[in-house]
């Protein structure tokens, strides 16, 4: 803060705690604690232009006389001084003096590098303080990176072992295991949930139980590129989502953007060499959870932050898992384990379990930050772009074949997706919301 007082400039250290009282008939007087007041009559004492020092505490400069009053405060409190003043003992017979500096034609001026006790923290720094757009941008590289990670160790595993309900609760379990590791050392800061959040977490956590069930379903059927071309239609059920939750209507161009998204994706499954209706339509159903996931988890964000949000989801939505893991691969489960254990041994089965597990949780923790700085299409847009490097990526870890027009269909669904996330920004301004009976 600064402020102006008459012949004194001062910079105050952080442990020298003072305050300001109001300004009256235009003259702003300041009460100084008294730790503060012997150094200021020593730069009233004089007229001429000097600095003095008092070693790791302040520095006042005097710029002309001031009329120094001081007096006893009556009943003012016995203030402890843990300050180099307290080495001083004529500055400990001034412990309950208050000063009241009025301020004279030539002005001064008191900076102060300290803050008020009570503020407690400092202001934002740091370079995504002053730029965050670039805080921004690293956590969609990041997660792009951490995504692509995922998808060639998943694929490899479900090529030996095609549990796909079993493998998602092991992504979440592992996810428990890694926030339990934040949370103990308090790298993530810890926020107790009340139980209208806890209600509120529920059907988020669902929709994303059930959306990563049946996309690794799809995974398992089908080439890796393919579900992922299918994926690009979030947009087209975020967009519809958005309407029906909370009235927005964007505006028509932006409509018409979806158009060919959804065209492109017609083309490229139509000449899927790996196409399968299972794959298909896990692949589709998971479009709607995960847009309907995302419209809601936005509105959870302002309860609380969106590494604690993704945490809790990710415990509820394991407990969501389990039942569809007994219901589905319960009877056949142990085979297949043993089945595994026997092709890549017990070590390496564990551990590919295991890493596959922390890319999953991180990338969508990450996710998650990228979610708090966007709006939910906009995010459903940056998935896409990710889907392109996944696609990318996993044709060339797998060598997997595609057709021509497979692959001029994945590229207009692309295309169309860059397309409507511009459009949306350009037309920001024409979007409405509107009001439901």
């Amino acid at each position: 803060p600064h402020f102006s007082r008459s012949g004194t400039e001062g910079i105050i250290d952080r442990n020298t705690s003072f305050a300001f009282r109001s300004i009256r008939s235009g003259k702003m007087q300041a009460t100084i604690a008294s730790q503060f007041a012997p150094v200021a009559a020593r730069a009233n004492a004089t007229s001429s232009r000097v600095s003095q020092r008092v070693p790791g505490v302040c520095r006042i400069r005097a710029a002309a006389p001031a009329t120094r009053v001081a007096a006893p405060v009556a009943g003012a409190p016995s203030l402890a001084i843990g300050s180099t003043f307290a080495a001083n003992r004529a500055l400990n017979v001034a412990v309950a003096r208050q000063v009241t500096l009025k301020p004279q034609p030539a002005r001064g001026v008191v900076r102060c590098n300290a803050q008020a006790a009570a503020e407690g923290e400092s202001a934002p720094s740091g370079i995504f303080a002053k730029n965050p757009a670039l805080e921004t941008v690293m956590y969609f590289a990041l997660w792009y990176f951490l995504n692509v990670q995922f998808n060639i160790i998943n694929k490899q595993i479900y090529n030996y072992f095609p549990f796909p309900w079993f493998v998602s609760a092991i992504h979440l379990a592992v996810g428990l295991l890694i926030m339990t590791f934040f949370w103990t050392t308090r790298l993530v800061k810890f926020e107790k949930p009340d139980s209208e959040f806890l209600k509120a977490v529920t059907l988020p956590s669902f929709l994303h139980a059930f959306g990563h069930c049946l996309t690794n379903v799809s995974f398992a059927a089908v080439a890796v590129s393919f579900t992922h071309t299918i994926k690009t239609l979030e947009p087209v059920f975020s967009a519809v989502g958005s309407y029906l939750v909370s009235g927005t209507v964007y505006a028509w161009p932006v409509y018409m953007a979806l158009v060919p998204i959804m065209g492109g994706v017609a083309l490229a499954s139509a000449t899927e060499l790996s196409f399968t209706w299972l794959g298909f339509s896990t692949a589709m159903a998971s479009n709607v959870a995960f847009s309907a996931r995302a419209i809601f988890s936005k509105k959870l964000m302002a309860k609380m932050s969106p590494l604690n949000l993704y945490n809790f989801v990710t415990i509820v939505s394991l407990l969501f898992c389990i039942p569809f893991v007994i219901a589905f691969e319960g009877s056949t489960l142990a085979a297949g384990i043993a089945k595994a254990v026997e092709l890549k041994g017990q070590k390496e089965f564990v551990l590919a379990l295991l890493k596959v597990g922390a890319f999953y949780h991180l990338y969508n923790q990450v996710a998650y930050q990228a979610l708090g700085k966007v709006e939910p299409v906009t995010h459903a847009v940056g998935n896409v772009g990710k889907r392109i490097f996944v696609i990318g990526f996993t044709i060339l870890a797998f060598g997997n074949k595609i057709s021509t027009q497979t692959a001029i269909g994945s590229g207009i669904a692309v295309i169309g997706a860059g397309l409507y996330g511009w459009l949306k920004a350009k037309y920001a301004a024409d979007t409405k919301t509107v009001k439901k009976a």
